[in-house]
């Protein structure tokens, strides 16, 4: 599959704006402090998803998120944030620099460090034994203060479930980088992986992962398309 550097930054920008409305709708009946950012960071949101002014409009949302960031003293909403102000720096930067080599790198590096994202995950979870045995995905649905059902939690206490789930997470995160010189197979990993973010919104209301995660996806696949 070959995605040009343009398309894939103008996709990436109409994912990583409708991921900000629907995070900034969550905020629209909100103190009227919060409102004050919001309410710019929506209208600027529908901007970048339809192209107007990618510059200006991705400078200034990264404005706004910094205000944000000292709104709620860091990002409230941990990785899910950290990785929208990834995308939306290496956006804007991308934007910022004449097309060319310099471009490419932004947007390159964009890119590896959604490889790493996957990768890092599965290297933390295989080297503890609590992952590799099972025994922490038991607790995530025996604890976890995410809204999981009372009809979900019952899965704790089928281990040989939980380990195999665990041990199906970690491969997939571990093998992703490979699917980097795997041609159409990358298109599959994004689709398990996808489907990965999806399972986790459902069961434990991490919706905000789901849409910024997968912002980031064409840009591994122009990287792809470029090295290949």
């Amino acid at each position: 599959m070959i995605l040009m550097l343009d398309s894939a930054m103008r996709a990436t920008g109409f994912m990583l704006g409708f991921a900000f409305v629907l995070q900034s709708l969550e905020h629209i009946r909100s103190f009227q402090n919060e409102q004050l950012i919001f309410l710019p960071r929506l209208l600027l949101a529908l901007l970048l998803m339809a192209g107007f002014q990618p510059l200006w409009v991705t400078g200034g949302l990264l404005l706004l998120y910094i205000i944000a960031l000292h709104r709620f003293q860091g990002p409230y909403n941990g990785g899910a944030d950290r990785m929208g102000l990834l995308i939306l720096c290496c956006l804007f930067l991308a934007y910022l620099l004449p097309p060319g080599y310099w471009r490419e790198v932004v947007f390159g590096y964009l890119a590896l460090q959604l490889l790493l994202s996957y990768f890092v995950a599965g290297l933390v979870k295989v080297v503890n034994p609590d992952w590799r045995s099972g025994t922490a995905l038991c607790d995530v649905f025996r604890f976890s203060a995410y809204p999981v059902s009372e009809s979900l939690r019952v899965y704790a206490d089928a281990p040989r479930l939980m380990w195999l789930m665990g041990w199906l997470v970690m491969i997939l995160e571990l093998l992703f980088p490979l699917s980097m010189f795997a041609g159409r197979g990358l298109l599959v990993m994004l689709g398990l992986t996808a489907a990965f973010h999806f399972a986790n919104a459902c069961l434990f209301g991490l919706n905000r992962f789901f849409w910024v995660w997968i912002a980031a996806y064409p840009s591994i696949l122009w990287l792809q398309s470029r090295i290949m």
